[in-house]
């Protein structure tokens, strides 16, 4: 069975539920009763690049 999985940042109050069940339906252009979808939501706090943290670097 393949599996998706889509890691996004959660900041203010997004991406919302409906967003998600978007990105859900909208990634896959397979026969999607077979295909797992996760979505991680993931801190701007636990997120780097370059050696900063993602809330660091969008403060800029």
């Amino acid at each position: 069975m393949p599996f998706v999985k889509i890691c996004v940042t959660k900041e203010n109050n997004e991406p919302t539920k409906e967003q998600k069940e978007l990105l859900i339906n909208e990634v896959l252009g397979k026969n999607k009763s077979s295909i797992v979808v996760i979505i991680e939501e993931i801190d701007t706090d636990n997120y780097g690049l370059g050696g900063k943290s993602i809330t660091n670097l969008r403060k800029k």
